[in-house]
């Protein structure tokens, strides 16, 4: 099992404004599976991408990838481990203002032992032309773009996805959900994505919706809709 989530429960606050967010989560997640959380404003969706990756710890419970445990780590090597292992995609973009697209993307790859091409990506993403641009000389759509090309460029196990469609409108967004679809085809990785948008689903192998901090579905897709074919 490539991705190990056991019992993970998370709370914030204190005394009587404590407010249980996790209440046991349990998922086991296969290499190379692109994975949808959904569920409302509340659910924990992003917390539980949060201690997957690491910017977060849980009360109880862990999180294993590829027989590692994250809570056994030090901070140094949680930082490493997070560093060689993980991408991550948020809904805003984040990008350095002052570096180009194509430099914006070699800062991820300046963290990974083995680093994708950068030239070859830039083609995939679809901003070679654009890559001596600085990023507020794009649109939302192709920042998205180069925020997930440093997300990968490192070609990390793990791509956590927290609302990365969220700005963008119905055509960029799907446009956006098929490169991460692309993009898992392409170099393998396990894509875990976090969507308020229901029909987003039909794209992944695995959906898991969460409420009031509990999984209440999880299960496959028979079949899987290709991203271009998705409506909302």
């Amino acid at each position: 099992m490539f991705l190990e989530i056991s019992n993970i429960q998370k709370s914030f606050g204190e005394g009587e404004s404590k407010v249980q967010v996790l209440k046991g989560i349990d998922v086991e997640i296969e290499k190379g599976e692109i994975c949808v959380l959904l569920g409302p404003s509340g659910s924990g969706k992003s917390t539980l991408l949060n201690i997957i990756g690491g910017i977060d710890s849980a009360d109880s419970g862990y999180i294993s990838i590829n027989g590692e445990k994250t809570a056994d780590m030090s901070e140094k090597a949680l930082t490493m481990y997070r560093r060689k292992h993980l991408g991550y995609i948020f809904q805003m973009y984040n990008l350095i203002p002052n570096l180009n697209i194509k430099e914006n993307i070699e800062v991820g790859a300046y963290l990974s032992d083995n680093p994708l091409d950068v030239d070859e990506l830039l083609h995939t993403l679809g901003l070679y032309e654009h890559r001596h641009k600085l990023p507020n000389q794009l649109s939302g759509g192709q920042q998205q773009r180069t925020a997930i090309g440093r997300a990968i460029v490192k070609n990390p196990d793990i791509l956590l996805c927290d609302e990365p469609t969220g700005a963008l409108d119905y055509n960029t967004s799907k446009d956006i959900l098929k490169l991460i679809e692309d993009v898992n085809q392409k170099y393998g990785n396990t894509v875990v994505m976090v969507t308020h948008n229901d029909a987003i689903k039909d794209m992944a192998d695995r959906v898991i919706k969460l409420r009031d901090g509990m999984i209440r579905k999880n299960y496959m897709n028979e079949t899987k809709t290709p991203a271009v074919e998705l409506d909302w």
